[in-house]
């Protein structure tokens, strides 16, 4: 096929090629048959042996682009679209959970986790950017270094001891646009095609689709309420190597769930007995809602420099202002800066020494007690909602704290039929099984955030929740069958 380009004198496998060329071809739907060539003409064709086709046919079946039939051959795989559903795709999904894909105007957001507008520090933040303007003129819009402008740097530092206890040096200190690019980078860093890592299993699906782009092999570990299933972390770390694993110890997205000490505690012996590094992604510890449980990091307790840190103040600053950082081991400080810079060379100058001011005066602190208190309400008026909804066979932990709710289903309740009869209802809700990373576990949940809605649109969209998922708990005269 004249499509393909295949370079025998470069590094990367003829394989990966053959499966990279598919892939954007498949993406861009320049394909014009269903059916891929038959494994020995297209090897014919190109000159390669069969194998090489083999491997690039299940690597792309892995990665959900194509299907196989026995004795038929490999079929594209075409998304369900439908008139009566719009289909909701994972990366669109990921967008709206960001806040950044809006949903309908007339529904009731319990999708996004991103702040309201009226929670923004306007006027303190409009301060530092006046002061920064007027302290330093055009020196504001220079490139900063490229691991980040240096007092910024310094305060993070500082902000670490007195928010978590946590001594890391300003030049250990990456700043990035956002957790996200964060992922990015450090997938750059550390992951070659077919390496194993391990993740929480539900988890980020952004931290996912960052992980697959660089061909990783995920393997997920189910998720207790304590934190991840130690006994086959255990397990995995013997029999996979992996890199890393990627965690969030405080309020776990989508679980909500906290690791206790204990857990804790075994996550750094087992990282540093089976040599991998550990992600520890955050960006809610500071959302607790109890005074009385102060929450700590994992990086807090690290004595080894094997957890890279990585914070992310969008869900609770201002999502525009895209900052965030990553703490750097010594041992991969090079490869990490070469990424950041192929990613963007250095994020806005200007914010970051208008978030550096921010910080200097004091402003975050003040900024974080307003927005507890904002959501602890909004949380007290959704856990009250729901626990009306008992009757119903629904359950979840009580997080304290975070932004949202891990709602478990009763196996009446089919997850994909709520979320259309929801979207049909005008209400965005989030099902759980775009967060799982496969179907092994029980995956009937959903997500209910509190973030972008008022307390009225709580009780009114808990409201609408109710009204679907009761139907299956009625009779025919619309008397409530008892749950059992």
């Amino acid at each position: 096929m004249n499509k393909f380009i295949l370079n025998k004198d470069i590094d990367t496998p003829l394989y990966i090629q053959l499966y990279e060329n598919f892939k954007i071809l498949i993406e861009e739907n320049q394909l014009e048959k269903e059916k891929l060539p038959s494994i020995r003409s297209l090897a014919k064709s190109l000159g390669v042996n069969n194998v090489t086709v083999v491997s690039a046919y299940k690597l792309l079946e892995k990665e959900g682009y194509v299907y196989s039939i026995k004795g038929s051959g490999t079929y594209i795989k075409k998304l369900p679209i439908s008139d009566d559903m719009p289909y909701l795709e994972e990366g669109d999904m990921e967008l709206m959970v960001s806040g950044i894909l809006p949903v309908s105007k007339d529904s009731i957001n319990f999708a996004s986790m991103s702040p309201t507008p009226d929670l923004f520090p306007i006027e303190e933040f409009k301060q530092a950017l006046v002061e920064v303007l007027d302290r330093d003129g055009g020196q504001a819009f220079l490139y900063p270094e490229i691991i980040g402008y240096e007092p910024l740097r310094e305060s993070i530092s500082k902000f670490l001891v007195e928010n978590y206890g946590t001594k890391v040096d300003k030049d250990q200190i990456l700043i990035t646009s956002g957790g996200q690019q964060g992922l990015d980078i450090i997938s750059k860093t550390l992951i070659n095609h077919g390496d194993c890592i391990l993740v929480e299993n539900p988890t980020y699906s952004g931290a996912l689709s960052a992980f697959k782009s660089r061909g990783a092999k995920i393997i997920g570990i189910p998720m207790n309420e304590d934190g991840i299933d130690i006994d086959l972390l255990k397990s995995y770390a013997k029999r996979y190597s992996p890199k890393f694993l990627y965690m969030m110890t405080n309020y776990q997205s989508p679980t909500t769930y906290s690791y206790s000490d204990d857990k804790k505690k075994e996550l750094l012996f087992l990282s540093k007995e089976h040599g991998f590094y550990i992600i520890e992604d955050d960006f809610l510890t500071d959302l607790s809602f109890d005074d009385n449980d102060k929450k700590s990091t994992l990086k807090s307790m690290d004595k080894h420099n094997q957890i890279i840190f990585i914070k992310s103040f969008s869900k609770i600053f201002m999502p525009g202002v895209r900052i965030g950082f990553i703490t750097l081991p010594n041992k991969l400080f090079k490869e990490i800066i070469k990424a950041k810079h192929t990613t963007d060379v250095s994020s806005s100058g200007y914010l970051q020494r208008a978030f550096d001011l921010y910080l200097r005066k004091g402003y975050w602190k003040s900024h974080i007690e307003k927005i507890k208190r904002v959501y602890s309400e909004k949380y007290n008026i959704m856990t009250r909602e729901l626990d009306k909804l008992n009757n119903y066979g629904i359950s979840y932990v009580n997080p304290n704290g975070g932004l949202s709710i891990w709602l478990k289903l009763p196996k009446e309740i089919d997850v994909l039929e709520l979320y259309k009869e929801c979207t049909e209802n005008n209400l965005a809700i989030v099902p759980g099984k775009v967060f799982f990373v496969d179907e092994s576990i029980y995956s009937n949940y959903i997500r209910l955030s509190f973030g972008a809605i008022n307390n009225d649109e709580i009780v009114e969209g808990l409201k609408i929740l109710e009204n679907i998922i009761s139907k299956p708990f009625k009779d025919k005269n619309n008397n409530y069958l008892p749950f059992i």
